[in-house]
């Protein structure tokens, strides 16, 4: 089976069970490194803070792969991204999104990218009270979560 690992920090809500947010995609295999990683968000102070849904929307028109809802302002982004310069190069095309759905095929590109652009999004506000940094093995079944730490 093949598999490819990578470690990914979420934000959460009050409920903290789901998964409502990814902040950004961090890769590294060396075990070190990752005890690194950890030893530094865990050093991050915040206050909790509000996000916004905004609107709905694709990466790339040509290639349909993740829809997605972008949130407001990340506040944590920056401070993840200066915790972490020396390790990973900060995310210059960062945009605070709720990853909601997968493509895997579609029948009417053109139908579907009008009704993305036409569905309007509620603008609902939550609060962040945490984040965890997980890994995420990715499988030919789909990927397989793990909690590694939590901040």
């Amino acid at each position: 089976m093949c598999s490819h690992t990578s470690y990914f920090i979420f934000f959460f809500n009050d409920t903290a069970t789901t998964e409502i947010y990814t902040l950004s995609l961090r890769r590294s295999s060396d075990l070190n490194t990752l005890n690194e990683i950890k030893k530094r968000l865990s050093s991050i102070k915040y206050r909790p803070f509000e996000l916004t849904l905004e609107s709905i929307g694709v990466f790339s028109q040509e290639i349909i792969k993740i829809v997605w809802v972008k949130v407001s302002t990340v506040p944590l982004q920056q401070l993840i991204d200066n915790c972490l310069n020396d390790i990973f190069k900060p995310e210059r095309r960062f945009m605070g999104h709720v990853t909601i759905a997968r493509v895997k095929k579609l029948k009417d590109k053109d139908a579907f990218l009008k009704l993305i652009n036409s569905t309007k999004i509620n603008m609902i506000t939550f609060i962040v009270r945490e984040f965890h940094l997980k890994e995420s093995i990715l499988t030919k079944e789909g990927p397989i979560y793990k909690v590694i730490n939590k901040y």
